[in-house]
């Protein structure tokens, strides 16, 4: 029986693709690098380290990851002031999970710095969720189901007594390899590529009703 959901967060509650691209584009262009937002797309989901690290393998440079990411989200925090909004149906799905009595977590790819962010410019208080992890906090990013496990542990459940939302392929796997079942949010990805999920919608204003019950 389904006790608690896990939800990603870019993606799945907030559209901040186009801009941490941006931001990723322009730190490169800084180094004299031309990356295309297509470079960027095999990496969504897996966290910035990789999102940026493949690219930089991609054009054969050496990047210092700490200081690169650094760059990417201050750049970032300016472009998204009074830019971001949540996705469709996802502040008024979360709160339907949590007054149908589900424990609710966070577990984004993304650094904490990012997740604040994100949090802050969408109006959700980290403090609404029953835990949150970001990917500072594991060491395998998504498709391991590392965030996934810890985050099933953070709120007493077992993976398999959880529903994952996600949004990437990264994560639709990762939430299969750690045990739980899986909600996929057609936003990132086509729905033919999010077929291993149990259910797919389009956004999270259509939610199939089965995904909450069972």
């Amino acid at each position: 029986m389904i006790k608690g959901v896990l939800f990603d967060m870019d993606g799945v509650l907030v559209d901040s693709e186009t801009f941490i691209c941006k931001a990723a584009v322009e730190m490169f262009m800084e180094k004299g690098i031309a990356a295309k937002p297509d470079d960027f797309q095999p990496f969504v989901g897996m966290g910035e380290n990789r999102y940026i690290g493949g690219v930089a393998e991609k054009y054969n440079i050496s990047l210092d990851i700490a200081e690169a990411k650094a760059r990417t989200y201050r750049i970032y925090e300016i472009i998204i002031r009074g830019q971001l909004t949540p996705l469709p149906g996802a502040i008024e799905f979360v709160a339907s999970c949590r007054n149908k009595g589900l424990k609710i977590a966070l577990a984004t790819s993304a650094d904490r710095i990012k997740m604040d962010v994100n949090l802050r410019e969408i109006g959700l208080s980290e403090d609404y969720f029953d835990s949150t992890v970001n990917g500072l906090e594991v060491k395998r990013k998504k498709p391991f189901p590392d965030i996934y496990l810890k985050a099933a542990d953070n709120i007493g459940l077992k993976p398999e007594e959880c529903l994952v939302v996600e949004d990437a392929l990264s994560g639709v796997k990762a939430s299969m390899a750690a045990g739980c079942r899986c909600l996929a949010v057609a936003t990132s990805f086509k729905r033919s590529a999010l077929k291993e999920a149990d259910w797919i919608c389009d956004s999270l204003k259509n939610v199939p009703e089965e995904a909450l019950s069972w």
